[in-house]
């Protein structure tokens, strides 16, 4: 499967330049853009695997648009481009979520082992999330179960083993999930 990637940069022979390495390394390019407003929009069009972005640009610059691309999930990662490595602009960049990080000029001996790294640690952060999200809603439900159950038992002075059970049965009997019936079990005691 090849891996998508969408270049930001705003000189054209920067981005020509690292098409072209990425394209030699199997890679495939899904779009180019000069500013940080382009770069979002590809990335809602595209959901790339890897933003490659330079951090100076005219209008909104790749910080700002990173910051955006990151927080609303539209790329996988993004590796920063820049001619300064000073320290400040190396927190900046940490800061926003960026995963990669390069100093122009740009060669394929760094360009593409950085590329791998990254798409690599965003798979496996993109993983993290969805988990956590996972649980999150599992722990969620497993609240409104127990929730329910307690109004169950004060209620009908049921025990707690009764009131889990006939969660249960309805949920069988109506073939839902059991946090639907807890759902409305807590909805109409409230």
């Amino acid at each position: 499967m090849n891996r998508r990637i969408v270049i930001v940069d705003d000189e054209p022979i920067t981005r020509m330049d690292i098409r072209e390495m990425l394209q030699e390394a199997n890679y495939d390019v899904v779009g180019e853009a000069s500013d940080g407003f382009e770069a979002i929009e590809l990335c809602k069009k595209h959901q790339p695997d890897l933003v490659i972005m330079d951090i100076q640009m005219p209008l909104l610059d790749g910080l700002k648009a990173g910051k955006r691309i990151i927080s609303e999930q539209l790329a996988g990662g993004i590796i920063l481009l820049t001619a300064f490595s000073d320290k400040q602009t190396i927190e900046k960049a940490t800061s926003i979520g960026a995963l990669g990080y390069l100093v122009k000029p740009l060669d394929e001996k760094s360009l593409v082992p950085m590329v791998e790294v990254t798409i690599a640690k965003g798979k496996e952060i993109n993983k993290l999330e969805k988990d956590l999200t996972k649980a999150t809603q599992k722990l969620e439900e497993r609240k409104t179960i127990e929730k329910a159950k307690g109004i169950l038992m004060k209620e009908n002075g049921f025990s707690e083993d009764d009131a889990y059970q006939m969660i249960r049965r309805l949920s069988m009997d109506r073939r839902c999930p059991m946090i639907e019936i807890a759902s409305t079990i807590v909805i109409s005691y409230d």
